[in-house]
């Protein structure tokens, strides 16, 4: 069966998009029109009851959440993750699922602050300025940016990316570029295994395929600019 991914532009599945590209699995798209939220309508709410963005299609069924798509298609297939006898594997998901529960959602809290306070806008600065403060003793982003970097300062660069490295590709480009405007809180050279690792993954054939596909720009990840898709809306 051929997988199908149901997708938007430099949506997180993004993410998705990039691991089966290196993993070299045949797969189709299927656009899901955010112009016209059809992440909300019943036909997409019958494959992610959540109504986010991705799904995938699969053998064994409809797949939803970026981390068990990724971890589901890295164990299907032995690349792309340590296996499961592997010691590495420990600390390998521990950062894995602390980027998809703390670090990927408290960036949906910056770039949709009414889902989590109100439409008020001094409500919507305060929480903004708060998930973006500096690393302290709470777990901020940059303080996540950081752990994250730590980590990955200290593994091996193999011949071929994990699926953490092309889930953290795509969060130091949303970093850079979303919300338009108030992106100043966030340097790439203040983190530099993650400065490394992007640059490493846009110069991919896989990751370059995906960013052709979706408009994402020749720097998607070191030095992206907002996207141009051809079809369908980041937004």
């Amino acid at each position: 069966m051929v997988y199908v991914l149901h997708y938007a532009p430099d949506n997180a599945s993004l993410i998705v998009r990039i691991t089966l590209e290196e993993l070299g699995v045949p797969y189709e798209t299927a656009l899901v029109d955010r112009a016209a939220r059809a992440h909300d309508a019943a036909a997409y709410r019958a494959l992610n009851p959540a109504g986010l963005i991705p799904a995938l299609e699969t053998p064994h069924g409809v797949m939803f959440e970026t981390a068990a798509i990724l971890l589901w298609l890295a164990d299907t297939h032995g690349r792309m993750a340590p296996a499961p006898s592997d010691p590495a594997r420990t600390r390998f998901l521990s950062n894995l699922f602390f980027v998809s529960n703390t670090l990927h959602a408290q960036l949906r809290m910056l770039f949709y602050p009414a889902k989590y306070v109100s439409d008020d806008a001094q409500a919507q600065h305060g929480l903004r300025t708060q998930v973006t403060a500096p690393r302290g003793s709470a777990m901020t982003l940059p303080g996540a940016l950081h752990m994250v970097d730590d980590y990955l300062a200290t593994q091996t660069i193999s011949a071929m990316p994990s699926i953490l490295d092309c889930y953290m590709a795509s969060i130091v480009r949303w970093c850079a570029i979303y919300p338009p405007g108030l992106t100043s809180w966030f340097d790439l050279a203040a983190y530099p295994a993650l400065s490394r690792l992007a640059v490493q993954i846009e110069t991919r054939p896989a990751a370059q395929a995906v960013a052709t596909a979706e408009g994402l720009g020749p720097t998607p990840f070191s030095r992206p600019t907002l996207p141009t898709p051809p079809k369908g809306s980041a937004v």
